[in-house]
């Protein structure tokens, strides 16, 4: 499923074979995604958390925080088809940041560090900071704007990238000039992306 959108290697395409069972093995143990959903993981999940990687192909070298990345989303995801990035992944719930943290070790995963943090105690800068759908927009945009180095290595500035769903004009009303809305379904077919989009936001 993954490689109709992505060109990948053997390697990559082995990593992401087996999110699935890595999933399901640690989602009976503690409970990361809707038992219910689990059947959806590569849809819902890891296809979703790629959006971003549509959007914004990261060049090597890149540094990428994904905040309330509960199990691993999307920053698995995205450091398994992004290789020569580094990501942290934090959390603030030890149990999640554990599955995302095993997951990451069982793939063999080098670029990616997982700390059991709240966002407001992260000092480091990065060129990017990632998040699906874990707080309204203005709230996550104050916790993270010190953490966006004044650095630019890719195409467009660093800032923040944010995967939401449904009515966003709200959230979005006070970034009207500045950020930039990009439907999932401009990337990947199915009803299940239709509602469902891509903030990119220069910070």
């Amino acid at each position: 499923m993954i490689s109709d959108y992505f060109k990948l290697s053997d390697h990559q395409a082995e990593q992401f074979a087996q999110l699935d069972a890595l999933y399901r093995d640690w989602n009976s143990k503690i409970n990361v995604i809707s038992r219910k959903d689990i059947d959806n993981l590569y849809e819902h999940h890891v296809l979703h958390s790629l959006a971003i990687g549509k959007l914004l192909p990261f060049q090597p070298g890149t540094t990428i925080m994904d905040v309330g990345t509960g199990g691993g989303f999307p920053g698995i995801p995205l450091a398994i088809l992004f290789p020569e990035c580094q990501f942290l992944l934090i959390d603030s719930i030890g149990k999640k940041i554990k599955v995302a943290s095993e997951v990451a070790a069982a793939l063999g995963l080098t670029n990616v560090v997982c700390k059991q943090e709240r966002v407001e105690e992260e000092k480091q800068k990065f060129d990017f900071v990632v998040s699906r759908a874990v707080m309204p927009l203005p709230d996550l945009v104050k916790l993270v704007r010190k953490n966006i180095s004044n650095k630019h290595r890719n195409a467009v500035p660093n800032g923040l990238v944010v995967l939401k769903g449904g009515d966003l004009q709200s959230e979005l009303a006070p970034f009207i000039k500045t950020a930039e809305l990009t439907p999932c379904s401009h990337f990947f077919p199915g009803d299940w992306f239709d509602e469902k989009y891509i903030i990119y936001l220069p910070l």
